[in-house]
């Protein structure tokens, strides 16, 4: 799949973009990593949530776009240098002490190696204090925001089996999970369904058929067709995408020669996009609460198959569109608008395919081989990875058109929020039901 081209977004962002006004190069400079503030707090905010994270992945999305959205916030209100420095370390470790407090401690020492280096003074104390201020607003103002794990994990009413509709998938059979996602509170977007897609292939078309035969060929447990270089990546992009992606991010913080604020930017456009994303993703799975393949494929009426298993367990959710693709389209097109579409050769691991490192010049590579290895996982249809990757693209370059009131002090201090206007706390009174009760029998959105 060809992705849409970026210079709209790049257009988009104008005269009042906070981080594409400086002029990003169309390719990025390889440079040697080097100690800093944001790549240090990058690295305390990676080891933080690896450490005390919560189980589901945009809860933990969320800590990362609040740690550096108030980093952001707090460098652009000093001076550049050792205050910025000082202002992004306050700040990510303020907002880290309150969404992660077992590891209060670790953080302490960390501000601390992290204030030694900066001279002591008024405008040391000063960037302290704005960082410190700039984490209290934005934890005030993602208070209640429906992102913690048992509003992500609502309960959701089976439907009655149907052709086409999920059904928990082997060999758990899990309740269905991330339905909450849904009525949760986005950073940017005014709702939930701004980008929702079409529905999948319909079960007569010839999209679906070569869809379905696909997924049967390739992505079974014991397929003949799948080489051993893809069923390596199969593996490799099996993992949770918050963990894939931190890296690449890291290596486009570590070659930019932007300054604190403006890294601190990128990282807090990164993670906002991608908690959106996510929420938009929820939106349209439950909205068409389309089958899994292993379930389409046993149970379906095109030469049932009750023995199929997937290469990887699949996820308890619906399969329109994919998650993992809608990451990789949110995360390609903030890099590519931010950062420049190509970058010098990076490696890559990952968790789910030990010693196997794979090496990287452009982000649209990651999407590519994510779209691939649903695929061969045997978990998505392609279709549901390629409208993964243009629902995570619209959104995020929804969100680089208009994060800019989210990094307006007036705006977060005085809790005006479109979202809330335009239905959110209706949405919020939703999903407090959702958590203490079932909710009732499930009817298409």
């Amino acid at each position: 799949m060809t992705l849409r081209p970026r210079r709209s977004v790049l257009a988009a962002l104008g005269a009042g973009a906070f981080l594409a006004a400086s002029g990003s190069p169309a390719t990025a400079v390889a440079r040697p990593r080097r100690s800093s503030a944001a790549l240090d707090w990058y690295d305390t905010t990676a080891e933080t949530v690896a450490a005390a994270g919560a189980p589901a992945q945009i809860t933990n999305s969320r800590t990362w776009a609040i740690s550096w959205l108030a980093a952001a916030r707090a460098a652009r209100r000093v001076p550049p240098g050792a205050a910025q420095d000082a202002a992004l370390a306050s700040a990510v470790h303020h907002a880290l002490v309150a969404l992660a407090p077992s590891r209060t401690e670790q953080l302490d020492a960390a501000l601390s190696r992290s204030l030694q280096t900066v001279p002591d003074g008024p405008a040391k104390d000063g960037a302290v204090a704005a960082g410190q201020r700039q984490a209290r607003l934005v934890l005030a103002s993602r208070e209640g925001d429906g992102l913690d794990p048992a509003s992500v994990n609502a309960p959701f009413p089976v439907p009655q089996p149907a052709p086409g509709l999920w059904q928990p998938t082997p060999p758990a059979y899990a309740p269905a999970a991330q339905y909450g996602n849904r009525l949760a509170e986005p950073f940017v977007l005014d709702r939930a369904d701004r980008f929702r897609l079409g529905p999948p292939p319909a079960l007569d078309s010839a999209r679906y058929r070569a869809d379905l035969a696909e997924v049967r060929a390739y992505g079974s447990l014991d397929s003949t067709r799948r080489t051993a270089y893809r069923t390596e990546t199969a593996t490799f992009w099996y993992g949770s995408s918050l963990t894939l992606y931190t890296e690449p991010l890291r290596v486009a913080l570590a070659r930019s020669a932007k300054s604190t604020a403006q890294r601190a930017e990128l990282a807090a456009l990164f993670h906002i996009a991608l908690v959106d994303t996510q929420i938009a993703t929820s939106d349209a799975k439950y909205a068409y609460v389309s089958w899994r393949p292993v379930t389409a494929i046993r149970t379906g009426a095109i030469d049932p198959d009750p023995a199929w298993t997937p290469l990887h367990t699949t996820p308890a959710h619906p399969d329109h569109p994919s998650g993992h693709n809608t990451y990789s389209g949110a995360a390609e097109t903030v890099l590519s608008a931010l950062v420049g579409p190509r970058t010098a050769p990076f490696e890559l691991t990952s968790p789910t395919a030990p010693g196997v490192t794979r090496t990287y010049t452009s982000w649209h590579r990651l999407t590519a081989e994510n779209v691939d290895a649903r695929v061969l996982s045997g978990i998505h249809t392609r279709s549901a990875d390629e409208a993964g990757v243009t629902l995570g693209t619209d959104v995020a370059r929804h969100v680089l058109r208009h994060a800019g009131p989210l990094f307006d002090e007036e705006t977060v201090a005085t809790g005006i929020r479109r979202y809330r206007d335009a239905g959110g706390l209706a949405a919020q009174v939703r999903r407090r039901e959702l958590i203490t009760e079932a909710a009732a029998p499930w009817t298409p959105s």
